[in-house]
């Protein structure tokens, strides 16, 4: 996750910003993640088509759009590099507007660009969530990703019990969660409805994503035990080393000085003569 998709725009403010801008961010870059999660429930009440659902759809994009605009302005009131800001961050800049004109229409059925301009938008929303998790993915997390991915399988299987008239109990879109996002497919229960559709989509794409990360972290666990490993021996024979050429070290010394005292007494005849004779 280093390369790419830091042009994406979810970074925050750079380290040696405004102290008070770096503050605020630590604080204030979680709960503006939350916000915007609130499209996703927003998205499906929109879907499910009573005039209720769509109000209180319309609620939540409003609240993640004002918030997410309200970080942003405070963000750009306390940087000292506004433009630089906005070009780390113009993913939840983009994401935060287009909450805000989700509100127009919503009503379903949509036309084809309406579908294209929500799906967009929900695409844009699951790559702001792996942009988040980006930072789990080391070794020592590896618990934090399984709770994760077990949180996202629980919500997937309400979401499936939810959305889907085929799925009758809470079990059931469990285990249908389970075969969206291990993408196995025994065809048993299979989503029939454009929302439960939709919602497997990103079922999909956010579950393979997490297993993912989780076997990569698993597999760096193992790998980072084998480095962990060769550092140490590699750090014992550099020691050795340093000892044997601290030992030549001292050794060139004495010679150079038993060279340069020779080369001085053959200069000096007296020297000679008071050196004491050999037995």
């Amino acid at each position: 996750m280093t390369h790419w998709l830091r042009t994406l725009g979810s970074h925050g403010v750079e380290p040696h910003d405004a102290p008070a801008a770096v503050r605020a961010w630590q604080r204030l870059h979680w709960p503006l993640f939350a916000a915007l999660q609130f499209c996703v429930p927003a998205f499906y009440l929109e879907l499910i088509g009573p005039a209720v659902a769509l109000a209180v759809a319309r609620c939540l994009y409003v609240a993640a759009g004002l918030t997410g605009l309200a970080v942003l302005g405070r963000m750009l009131a306390l940087t000292r590099h506004r433009s630089k800001f906005l070009r780390r961050n113009a993913l939840d800049a983009v994401l935060s507007i287009a909450a805000l004109l989700s509100v127009i229409g919503g009503a379903v059925p949509w036309s084809v660009l309406e579908w294209a301009l929500r799906l967009s938008f929900m695409g844009a929303l699951a790559l702001r969530i792996v942009l988040a998790l980006r930072s789990l993915f080391v070794p020592h997390r590896l618990l934090i990703l399984l709770a994760i991915g077990a949180a996202l399988l629980l919500l997937a299987g309400a979401g499936f019990y939810w959305l889907e008239p085929r799925v009758h109990t809470y079990a059931d879109g469990l285990w249908l969660a389970f075969e969206s996002s291990a993408t196995v497919g025994y065809g048993d229960i299979a989503p029939t409805t454009p929302a439960s559709r939709v919602f497997a989509v990103f079922t999909v794409l956010l579950g393979y994503g997490m297993l993912s990360l989780t076997f990569a972290s698993i597999a760096a666990l193992f790998i980072g035990e084998e480095e962990k490993q060769l550092r140490h021996d590699m750090h014992r024979d550099i020691k050795r080393l340093e000892g044997e050429v601290a030992g030549i070290r001292d050794d060139l010394r004495i010679l150079h000085e038993l060279l340069a005292r020779s080369a001085h007494e053959s200069e000096d005849p007296e020297a000679v003569k008071a050196r004491p004779p050999h037995r």
